[in-house]
């Protein structure tokens, strides 16, 4: 039985049928219309959005509000759980660097971050940028982080007030905490210093959002007059700039989803020309870290598929010098790397867990941080500083809130110095977390990471939210989530596929879950449903399976796979136009996206692969459960009109009379609302069909 009744007549959106052949193949797309031709001018000005696309997204808002109009209360309920769970007045603990400490924090009611700093050896607070003053009276404010020069005069912080990801650099002074006349307009969002701190490098992103040049801004200058120090001509690959740790060198990395390539120039010299460390080669990926007169580089050259670390000299770091200094082990997925004077620091993933690894640069020798739980998340956050013998990380798991450690990389101690707080209060043996894996179709194990209450019976009648992702090697962790407890506190179990397409068992884990392989992904996570039905975790009417972006592609596919197999869909700025969007190489994503999906228009064998799995391509009569999908206006990653195109089609196909309801957020882009608060009402949103399709409402 539906658990929506009463609803008003669902919109329906004007079939106005335009056809596109290509490779022979010709198909009719009914809803193309809602595609707006001036979307790039509407990612700045939503005003000049066309009225009748404008009046249909209306109307579906409308309707999904007389949807869901009966868990009003439900939503208060939940957001006023989710936010008792919150630490309001949260801090950072400061992290030092040279005469100053600086942290974040936030104040009890506040949406936005305020940045703060310290002396080093105790003193006073100084405010350097408060998120909320710079929010008030905006619809939309997200800002995408600061970054203080190395004299530390000068403060770079860039904010986007549409949501479409185009953002203003401003440069303050730390000591009037006033902003310079200098405004730099449509930027990536960071400022990399140069050494002298009187100029700073951007991305700069044009019309289509393709971060197409490097710019040098020297202050008390304008925007017309900063220096070209690269551009990028491929519209594939994408570009940004940072700084090594010694602020000696400006890195330049310019790629794709699997090829990369790195540019590199003195941070004191910007004038210079950049030099090529190794030049692109087609799936081979590398990466920079400055460690005194030596880079360490992590790589996947030469066959090293979860890759390896090489060193090469500062003077001469071209590939005929890279000597390697952890080699390639199968099955042993190599992260990321940091150094230091005395030490270098990896994190790795083996067996599905993440690990540290501390080596002596001295000695040689190794030493791990690892823990002994089933599943749990651990983040490495390294030190702003060089010469330094103590590093930062974080743990968490599905039971135990996220604690920050500092560690001692010569004595091996570990100090904790934060524990997240749960307000509303949370004991961790009220929960259990488990993993399991469950049998994929050809063979393979899915690991499936699980939490629920101890008291929730597992005999099938537990209603289950099953999350997963499965793109672009994205590895989903296994940490501590307040906002689920909601839904676990209320008998669900909580579930994380992790299936392929991410690296969560190695790099071939990603590799067999993407192009000609990407149906993988969407049958491990139908597999895992099945297990997790099987094993009487939950029953296949009452599992809502939840995914976002990438993840919401997931969702449109598995639906019309295994309609039966889901009790309901919820699917946040679901990327479900597969293969119209990369057709248009137009879109900001397009170019970039070929190697991870294929290029459909320049090859007719990845146009028929797509085209077997795009989920609005694939939409057929059959009874599909309960949907609801969420857009934003001004997304420039996954746009408005496909979820929009693909509620209306599975609204005129579905034969089951469950509803399908689409939430536009008129004012945001891919992230939802920026205000953590904000934010959370949006997860109660959510969560409230979860509950609703379940009957646990």
């Amino acid at each position: 039985m539906s658990a929506f009744k009463n609803l008003p007549a669902a919109p329906r959106a004007e079939s106005r049928p335009a056809s596109d052949t290509r490779h022979g193949i010709t198909r009719t797309d009914n809803y193309a219309w809602l595609r707006a031709d001036n979307w790039q001018a509407v990612f700045k000005d939503t005003d000049l959005l066309d009225p009748a696309i404008r009046s249909h997204l209306e109307a579906e808002n409308e309707y999904q509000k007389a949807a869901m109009a009966d868990t009003a209360e439900l939503q208060k309920t939940l957001l006023a759980e989710m936010r008792g769970r919150i630490k309001e007045d949260d801090s950072s603990v400061p992290s030092p660097d040279g005469p100053w400490r600086y942290g974040v924090r936030y104040v009890t009611g506040g949406e936005q971050p305020i940045y703060f700093r310290l002396p080093r050896e105790g003193g006073e607070e100084a405010v350097l940028l408060n998120g909320d003053d710079e929010a008030r009276g905006k619809a939309y404010f997200r800002l995408a982080g600061t970054s203080h020069s190395p004299d530390h005069a000068r403060l770079g912080w860039a904010a986007d007030d549409k949501g479409s990801e185009f953002f203003t650099l401003h440069v303050r002074d730390t000591a009037t905490g006033k902003d310079l006349p200098d405004t730099i307009e449509n930027t990536g969002g960071g400022a990399a210093w140069g050494a002298d701190s009187q100029g700073f490098f951007y991305t700069a992103v044009d019309d289509n959002h393709r971060p197409t040049h490097i710019y040098y801004h020297r202050l008390g200058t304008e925007q017309s007059q900063d220096i070209v120090v690269r551009e990028e001509t491929d519209s594939g690959f994408f570009m940004s700039v940072g700084t090594s740790r010694l602020n000696d060198f400006i890195f330049i990395e310019v790629n794709d989803h699997e090829t990369s390539e790195c540019w590199i120039l003195p941070a004191d010299q910007p004038n210079a020309a950049p030099r090529l460390v190794a030049e692109r080669r087609t799936g081979v990926e590398y990466s920079l870290e400055e460690g005194g007169d030596v880079f360490f580089i992590l790589t996947n050259a030469d066959g090293a598929k979860d890759f390896k670390i090489v060193e090469a000299p500062v003077s001469a770091p071209e590939p005929e010098n890279w000597k390697e200094v952890v080699p390639h082990e199968p099955g042993r997925l190599i992260l990321a790397v940091s150094a230091y004077a005395g030490h270098v620091v990896w994190l790795e993933r083996k067996d599905g867990l993440p690990r540290l690894i501390v080596r002596d640069r001295a000695t040689g020798e190794d030493h791990a941080i690892a823990f002994d739980e089933e599943a749990y998340s651990l983040g490495f956050q390294g030190s702003m500083e060089y010469d330094t013998e103590t590093v930062r990380f974080s743990y968490s798991s599905m039971t135990t809130p996220g604690q920050l450690f500092e560690y001692n990389m010569r004595t091996r101690e570990r100090t904790l110095l934060k524990q997240d707080e749960v307000p509303s209060g949370h004991d961790p043996d009220d929960y259990v977390t488990r993993r399991i894996m469950a049998p994929a179709h050809d063979g393979e194990e899915v690991p499936v990471t699980l939490l629920y209450r101890k008291d929730t019976p597992l005999d099938g009648s537990a209603p289950c939210l099953l999350y997963g992702y499965g793109s672009y090697g994205i590895s989903i962790p296994a940490g501590f989530n307040t906002n689920c407890l909601s839904l676990v506190d209320r008998g669900f179990v909580y579930a994380i596929a992790h299936i392929r397409g991410g690296k969560d068992k190695g790099f071939a884990w990603y590799e067999n879950g993407k192009r000609e392989k990407k149906a993988n992904t969407f049958r491990d996570f139908i597999a895992a449903a099945r297990n997790l039905v099987e094993k009487g975790f939950t029953s296949h009417d009452r599992i809502v399976a939840q995914g976002g972006s990438a993840g919401g592609m997931l969702m449109g596919a598995v639906v019309n796979m295994a309609p039966s197999a889901f009790g309901g869909i919820i699917a946040a700025v679901p990327f479900v136009d597969v293969l119209n969007t990369m057709l248009d190489d137009t879109l900001p994503l397009t170019p970039p996206e070929w190697p991870e999906w294929g290029n459909p228009a320049a090859s007719e064998r990845d146009y028929r692969t797509i085209a077997a799995y795009s989920p609005y391509d694939n939409v057929s009569r059959q009874a599909y459960p309960p949907i609801l999908a969420l857009a934003g206006l001004t997304d420039p990653r996954v746009t408005y009109w496909e979820p929009a195109k693909w509620v209306a089609r599975v609204r005129e196909f579905s034969t089951s009379g469950e509803p399908v309801l689409l939430r536009t957020n008129m004012s945001a882009g891919h992230g939802g609302a920026a205000g953590r608060f904000q934010r959370l009402e949006e997860i109660a949103f959510e969560y409230a069909f979860a509950l609703k399709v379940t009957g646990r409402d």
